[in-house]
């Protein structure tokens, strides 16, 4: 099968688009152009990969299921020309770590300045998603190192222990009282709770939390970050769970308090996982050495 730069492109054009001819404004193509690729590229597969719809459009459940392919065949050519231009610029090579936000500001940030100071030669490039996010794009090859939260670990593949931490309870003075020891689990899930969004670490803390005692989480609010989180706070909407390491970075407001939580269940430890995406070998072993020291 033949298939060049120019088509990956407009596959992923169009499936954005939902139209042939945006997609080919887009890239600058005629549509007549444009649409003699699809074809083409249909006849080598021998299915349909979009169907028409009242406005464009879309992709079959077999132009679904390629369009997977084509976006690691898109992050390969990309990897390609940035390691070439690396190699270019004299340097050792780039490395792509996907992380959650709570993993770069309380351990990444500080590991990567000392990755740079050691290894000036080699590029770091962050990018900051949940922890089955960063494993999608660790098994799509988009990354080469993925850390990720140990109970959302669903890869198989080799695991290193990077780092740990636990939450706290954080609330406004003025709305809630906790006691000055450890808040038992049953008492923290009587208050109006406000946790990160689907797909967040957190989040799976809390509902995993609630299913113990026979309860659903209802997530009245669902946040991005945790900015917003402290803004409903601040304001007695509910309480929040964040990070320690993360909330000193707030400069807490006095209104709001902390308080410790009893048990291990908002324990999390993460995970570091590194996978073959053609980045060059010494440049990812010296990396994942870095991040994890002898257990590279």
């Amino acid at each position: 099968m033949k298939i060049d730069a120019t088509t990956v492109q407009l596959v992923l054009a169009i499936s954005e688009e939902g139209s042939i001819s945006r997609a080919a404004d887009k890239l600058n193509l005629a549509v007549a152009a444009a649409s003699r690729r699809i074809s083409g590229l249909e006849r080598q597969l021998g299915t349909k990969l979009f169907m028409r719809v009242s406005h464009g459009v879309r992709l079959t459940e077999s132009g679904q299921k390629l369009l997977q392919h084509i976006r690691q065949i898109d992050n390969l050519v990309h990897r390609l020309q940035d390691d070439a231009q690396a190699i270019s610029q004299g340097r050792e090579g780039r490395v792509v770590i996907g992380a959650p936000k709570t993993v770069v500001i309380q351990f990444l940030a500080r590991d990567i300045a000392f990755i740079q100071q050691r290894y000036p030669g080699i590029t770091v490039q962050v990018i900051e998603e949940n922890s089955k996010i960063v494993q999608q794009l660790l098994r799509d090859k988009v990354i080469d190192v993925g850390i990720y939260e140990k109970k959302s670990g669903f890869l198989d593949l080799a695991r290193y222990d990077y780092r740990q931490d636990q939450l706290v309870l954080v609330y406004s003075r003025s709305h809630f009282s906790f006691p000055s020891e450890p808040v038992p689990l049953g008492d923290l899930l009587d208050a109006p709770l406000i946790a990160l969004g689907k797909g967040s670490a957190i989040l799976a803390a809390v509902q995993r939390a609630y299913r113990s005692r026979g309860r659903l989480f209802q997530n009245k609010f669902a946040v991005s970050g945790f900015d917003t989180m402290l803004a409903l706070v601040r304001h007695g909407l509910g309480v929040g769970l964040m990070p320690p390491g993360v909330l000193h970075g707030f400069h807490l407001d006095p209104a709001l308090a902390t308080a410790q939580i009893q048990g291990d269940w908002h324990e999390r430890s993460y995970m570091l996982s590194a996978i073959d995406t053609h980045v060059q070998q010494q440049a990812l072993h010296n990396v994942v050495q870095a991040l994890i020291g002898p257990q590279a």
